[in-house]
């Protein structure tokens, strides 16, 4: 049997993707349910990622485990606030994906958008944040990173703000790294 490439494999899946106007997934935690709506027609190969987490299963029983907030980031210049989740053991993460910049998708990191964490540029691969509140900064040309490619939103939050917030408030005052975690039941498409 023919191996391909992963990247084709996402391309592929991407393009069989972007032809659906909207796909929902419902975030569920001990603390309440989250919905999102994914964009792929906007980041086909953001949200293929994503998808293919969710569909592994791999998001289960997995967990929000950071919250940034304007008071736990001291050494920063440039604020702002998410929470973290989508820790899949290292072993089971899929290759990195090719960073889809706002530039390129035309998304923004608007109250409630869901985007890929990085590092370096394409560098993503399981772990994604929820922006509370508008971030500019993290768009691309944003100066929360010194490279300015920003990160690649591909969704946004359409019932259970409130959730979200009510997590990235859990532990005031204990840093960005929640102690314990607060526990992802399941992601799964709606």
């Amino acid at each position: 049997m023919k191996r391909f490439p992963l990247i084709l494999v996402l391309f592929f899946i991407a393009g069989n993707l972007s032809a659906q106007k909207k796909i929902n997934c419902l975030i569920k935690t001990e603390l309440g349910e989250i919905t999102i709506r994914l964009y792929p027609s906007k980041a086909p190969l953001t949200v293929a990622n994503f998808l293919k987490y969710v569909d592994a299963g791999l998001y289960n029983n997995t967990s929000f485990f950071r919250s940034v907030t304007l008071k736990n980031q001291p050494k920063d210049s440039i604020k702002i606030e998410v929470i973290q989740g989508g820790d899949v053991d290292s072993t089971k993460e899929f290759a990195p994906i090719p960073l889809e910049t706002t530039a390129i998708t035309g998304l923004q990191h608007i109250n409630g958008t869901i985007s890929m964490a990085r590092g370096k540029p394409a560098s993503a691969t399981s772990s994604f944040f929820i922006c509370i509140n508008d971030q500019p900064s993290l768009d691309f040309g944003g100066k929360r990173n010194r490279d300015g490619q920003g990160f690649a939103a591909f969704g946004k939050v359409v019932r259970g703000m409130p959730v979200v917030k009510k997590i990235q408030e859990l532990y005031p005052g204990q840093g960005q790294y929640f102690k314990p975690a607060v526990k992802v039941i399941s992601i799964s498409r709606l």
